[in-house]
């Protein structure tokens, strides 16, 4: 087994010559009898992809085990270290992949042991997954009730804040979570008093950070998809709560979303905002879009930084059905002022950044 970098070798296509990560990305070439493999590792796999021309005969390449790799024949289907030719009976098929781990690379020498199946999930986090809707549905209608009745009063005395719906939420999100798992929070001296008007951002990574951002019990406005609006019960306490609609790729709402957030930040409500604009699917940070650092800038209201970490584990974007061990942490940095919205932005996510690059 031979392990080059990609540039060391030039007979290659050039999608080789620009790994991922310099860190976790690089070229293997591995020789058998004449079939000639090139491969790519990327986030801890690595794919290699072979012609079918440079089998002698139109044989196939059959199964054997060698220095940890394992080669499957044609009629197997997709698995963690297999491949399957689409076109078994089409000798013009122009590639085939198999998949092991990166550490065969990096350790240099690879044993059986070292190859592991996919990541499954595991009946208990299904079984997790269920109770936590059970729990959620049943206390949000007991709690809708509370909302309805209050929501006159509401109106009357706080039409903007809307300090008792909150509240209420806060008490729905704390009994969802409670049994399942737990929330550690930093820097609540760095929040603003109830009655200063904020822009609060954070990074998203799970359907679990409204729930964690609820338990916090401050009075902001979330930004929604008109979508959700529709929902029975979870639709009506979000109007009540004055949650603010948007819909995606329409110039219009956008516009009308951040009015209306300047008009609830100059009558002394705080919002709060996404700016990656949707949920990570893999963690990581992704560009902040400015229209949060936008209307802060104009209002001269702070802008409260957020770092949400563990949420995207316990519940990963895509997999809203299942929920797995773990704890949340939530770090609150220190409120940002400033009158120009590049600057906020910058700001904001160098400091959620920092922070989850800390924690990783």
């Amino acid at each position: 087994m031979d392990v080059a970098s990609a540039r060391s070798i030039s007979s290659h296509p050039p999608f080789y010559g620009n790994p991922i990560c310099s860190s976790q990305s690089s070229l293997i070439r591995i020789s058998r009898d004449k079939v000639c493999c090139f491969g790519r590792i990327s986030n801890g796999m690595v794919s290699f992809s072979t012609s079918p021309h440079a089998v002698p005969g139109g044989k196939s390449l059959g199964q054997a085990r060698g220095k940890g790799v394992q080669w499957c024949t044609r009629s197997l289907r997709w698995g963690p270290y297999r491949f399957h030719d689409k076109k078994s009976h089409s000798s013009s098929e122009l590639a085939r992949t198999i998949t092991v781990r990166s550490d065969l690379l990096l350790s240099g020498a690879a044993t059986p042991e070292s190859s592991y199946p996919e990541p499954e999930i595991k009946l208990s986090s299904r079984l997790r997954g269920i109770c936590f809707c059970v729990v959620a549905g049943i206390s949000a209608i007991f709690l809708i009730v509370l909302m309805i009745v209050g929501h006159p009063f509401v109106l009357l005395f706080d039409r903007y804040r809307r300090k008792f719906h909150h509240f209420i939420a806060k008490i729905w999100a704390s009994i969802s979570v409670y049994p399942f798992y737990k929330i550690n929070i930093e820097g609540l001296e760095n929040l603003p008093s109830s009655d200063t008007a904020a822009v609060y951002v954070s990074n998203h990574q799970s359907f679990l950070d409204i729930y964690t951002l609820l338990s916090l019990g401050k009075s902001f406005k979330f930004i929604s998809k008109t979508g959700i609006f529709v929902i029975p019960i979870i639709g009506w306490a979000m109007s009540m709560m004055g949650v603010v609609p948007l819909k995606r790729m329409d110039t219009r709402s956008q516009l009308d979303c951040l009015k209306r957030c300047m008009e609830l930040l100059k009558k002394g409500a705080s919002v709060f905002f996404f700016p990656e604009g949707t949920r990570s699917k893999d963690g990581r940070l992704g560009p902040f879009k400015k229209g949060a650092f936008t209307v802060a800038a104009k209002t001269g209201v702070p802008v409260v930084p957020i770092t949400l970490m563990g949420t995207g584990k316990i519940m990963p974007t895509g997999s809203e059905g299942i929920l797995n061990h773990g704890s949340v942490r939530v770090i609150i940095h220190k409120p940002i002022h400033g009158s120009k919205a590049d600057v906020l932005c910058n700001e904001a996510r160098s400091k959620i950044a920092e922070s989850m690059d800390l924690l990783s």
